[in-house]
């Protein structure tokens, strides 16, 4: 989970909270699913259990976790989604701005972009093809309710098997900042169907070796997104 990365230790609480939200809103920790082990992530932020639990408190407070205890406890889950929605979208947007949603799209293409002709330059072992295949599977079967949290694990996954942390933290950053507008969006089959046709493509030029190929790739399914975005916004 490269969200979940160390935090600096003059913002410690609050940079706990970003993290852990943003792991929460991208689907990184699904609904109904338990933050891992307090000793674990305490580690992993590289913070101590006291603020750790200090950051879980106040999500809990805010609805985003239900804290259990006893044998079978921890950290759940509990945000979801809203339902996608037309008006939210073009709430959130209002709510962003025209010029910030615009920075925030071609920050996206570039990130994302890039990651791919990296991907795509490197030599992947099985297991690094295995992950991506298996990633471009879930989300081109996913069920509805599903599908933004495996969409987001799919683009996640390409930045992450570079194996630059950097790159993967960026791209993170990328998808939270449009996260609220993409699921708003609402779903329409005939989008899915190109959609995972857009996948393909990706996968199929990163496997293939041709930078290239994935940038053009990325490019389309990341400008066709904007475009459904204007679309809805009208």
């Amino acid at each position: 989970m490269t969200v979940l990365r160390p935090v600096r230790a003059g913002n410690a609480f609050e940079e706990t909270v970003e993290r852990l939200l943003q792991a929460i809103k991208l689907g990184v920790v699904p609904p109904g699913d338990k933050l891992p082990p307090e000793r674990e992530l305490a580690a992993r932020l590289g913070i101590s259990r006291v603020t750790l639990r200090e950051a879980i408190r106040a999500l809990s407070d805010a609805g985003y976790l239900d804290v259990r205890r006893g044998r079978y406890g921890g950290a759940f889950v509990t945000y979801a989604p809203p339902q996608p929605d037309a008006g939210d979208l073009r709430q959130a947007v209002a709510e962003m701005g025209s010029d910030d949603l615009s920075d925030a799209l071609t920050f996206r293409l570039a990130v994302e972009c890039g990651a791919a002709q990296v991907l795509a330059s490197s030599e992947l072992t099985e297991e690094q093809r295995a992950v991506l295949l298996r990633r471009l599977e879930e989300v081109n079967g996913a069920a509805i309710e599903d599908y933004r949290r495996l969409d987001t694990a799919f683009h996640l996954s390409i930045a992450e098997l570079t194996g630059s942390t950097l790159l993967a933290t960026t791209c993170a950053d990328a998808r939270s900042r449009v996260g609220d507008l993409l699921n708003a969006i609402p779903m329409l089959q005939v989008n899915l169907d190109h959609t995972a046709v857009q996948h393909r493509a990706i996968v199929d030029a990163i496997l293939s070796g041709d930078p290239d190929a994935a940038r053009r790739a990325v490019t389309e399914h990341l400008e066709a997104t904007a475009a459904l975005l204007r679309a809805f916004l009208s």
